[in-house]
């Protein structure tokens, strides 16, 4: 009796130790952490360069999967290789961006990357790539900042928030939802923070307008926006850290809503009123419009007109003037109609003058005029001035010295970020000694020297892939070349030298040269 029931007690026990290891071998897809840290030597990276890799689990085994980016800078092949789709440089230090994937149930899971550079002459001998598990206490050594042992917090100076303003137009098409802005506690430099927000449409009426990404702090617009009915709104942002005790003291963002010329004037005076005149709102066109034409761009209206029918007419440039017929008017409606696309390019603004009389009757308004302004699209891309551009520099030149400019214009509005031309150095050949040589100033073209070791018997000609893009680096863009010759005192123009020899009359005229005589 006793052996049976020992032996019961045991199969009870095997099976209860089974079951147990079947719960643990329960798989969970998912990403291998919620941080990834990747580590670089330089804080200029050339397009194309692998910062590192993203483990998602499927739990089915496919080693294939389709990732995306929030950054477009940054490109996720399928096997989880993380690529530069173009230069960068970490003016901070650090970027941060998220990467998305989804399991075979069309779950959502997010990771955030953050690419840091680290200098090689503290120690560091390559590019690492650092993990921080969601089942692990999370390690900030190599941060900025360290855990004080006497605090549970970390010490901090006089902190603050990094926040851009921000504007949103109403009846924006999306995609949605719509990513407005980053926000950052500049905690993250030291901390994974932990983002929140509440407010106005957010955790109060209209809910759900916004959302914020709890790890990168991006903050999202779910719906397209009316500022007749919401001008702003008003969020509380949150930062706290994940695992440790920090928290940011509340901040307030006032999100206003842009208006849009989507609603016809409404009259708020007696029409029989003494002091008479137009009601015309502003009138502006996007360049490039599909249509389709005749499109009506607004409603031109006296208020005679509640009185009498009145007859409109236009005259002016894109009327009776050239360019002839771009304009017209329906003449009892004052329906103002654009008859074609526009570009900016060629003309930004046109000078219309609206007329209005009594059908029948002795009245009329005095001309007005009307202002049509054509709005700029982002449709030229940013064109060399010459190419290649040439330039030369010594071998012995210091660090920063400036010795050549390349310069791109962009057709597009100059005052727009349409128009705004940012520079990158796509590649450098030969990549000797060092691949970076030479950097340029985004802005203004200027290339100067970023690294010592020039050496012209060796290298005697640089040749840089120089990228420009509008919409200040992120919107269209275009290559050119840069040919750099590397110059040393050899290039020196030589001189003469007169020597004579007492008491020899004759003199003689010796040739010297500065370079060495091997």
């Amino acid at each position: 009796m006793k052996t049976e029931m020992r032996l019961g007690v045991i199969i009870l026990l095997c099976k209860v130790f089974l079951c147990g290891l079947a719960e643990e071998s329960v798989c969970t897809p998912g990403f291998e952490s919620e941080l990834l840290v990747f580590k670089v030597q330089r804080d200029h990276l050339y397009k194309g360069k692998t910062l590192g890799r993203v483990n998602f689990n499927t739990c089915d085994g496919k080693t294939r999967i389709l990732f995306q980016s929030d950054d477009k800078r940054f490109d996720v092949n399928m096997d989880g290789t993380v690529t530069l789709k173009r230069s960068l440089t970490l003016h901070e230090g650090y970027e941060v961006f998220t990467v998305h994937a989804w399991d075979a149930n069309g779950k959502k899971h997010t990771v955030s990357i953050r690419v840091e550079y680290v200098d090689h002459l503290k120690g560091h001998q390559m590019d690492t790539v650092m993990n921080i598990s969601s089942k692990m206490k999370p390690h900030f050594d190599d941060m900025i900042l360290t855990f004080p042992k006497s605090s549970t917090g970390l010490k901090r100076a006089k902190r603050g928030w990094v926040i851009p303003p921000v504007n949103i137009p109403e009846n924006s098409r999306g995609p949605f939802p719509m990513k407005l802005v980053q926000i950052k506690s500049d905690f993250a430099l030291e901390t994974q923070m932990v983002y929140s927000i509440t407010g106005e449409g957010a955790d109060q009426d209209p809910k759900g307008i916004f959302t914020i990404e709890r790890l990168t702090g991006n903050l999202y617009v779910t719906q397209p926006l009316k500022r007749e009915k919401k001008a702003s709104y008003r969020l509380i942002v949150h930062a706290t850290g994940l695992g440790v005790n920090i928290a940011e003291k509340p901040m307030e963002i006032v999100i206003s809503v842009i208006d849009q010329n989507d609603n016809k004037p409404v009259f708020t005076q007696n029409p029989f009123n003494a002091k008479r005149g137009w009601v015309i709102p502003p009138v502006n066109i996007p360049e490039n419009s599909r249509g389709p034409f005749p499109m009506k761009l607004v409603q031109i209206k006296s208020d005679f007109a509640l009185e009498t029918q009145m007859v409109y007419s236009i005259t002016g440039e894109g009327a009776d003037q050239d360019p002839k017929g771009i304009f017209t008017i329906e003449r009892l409606s004052g329906n103002l109609m654009v008859t074609q696309p526009l570009d900016r390019e060629k003309k930004a603004s046109y000078r219309l003058v609206a007329h209005a009389t009594g059908l029948g009757v002795n009245i009329a308004e005095k001309p007005m005029d009307i202002v049509i302004i054509v709005s700029d699209q982002n449709d030229n891309k940013p064109v060399f001035t010459q190419n290649p551009f040439n330039g030369s520099v010594h071998e012995a030149a210091e660090i920063g010295y400036e010795f050549m400019t390349v310069t791109a214009t962009d057709a597009d509005d100059p005052n727009e970020y349409n128009g705004i031309v940012s520079y990158a150095i796509v590649s450098q050949e030969p990549q000797l000694p060092k691949t970076n040589m030479f950097e340029i100033n985004n802005s203004t073209g200027i290339i100067r020297v970023r690294e010592l070791g020039m050496d012209r018997k060796q290298w005697p000609r640089y040749t840089l892939l120089i990228e420009a893009a509008d919409m200040n680096g992120y919107g269209l863009s275009t290559n050119g070349t840069a040919v750099i010759t590397v110059t040393d005192d050899s290039d020196k123009e030589p001189h003469f030298e007169q020597t004579s020899h007492k008491p020899v009359t004759e003199k003689k005229l010796l040739l010297t040269d500065e370079d060495d005589s091997g």
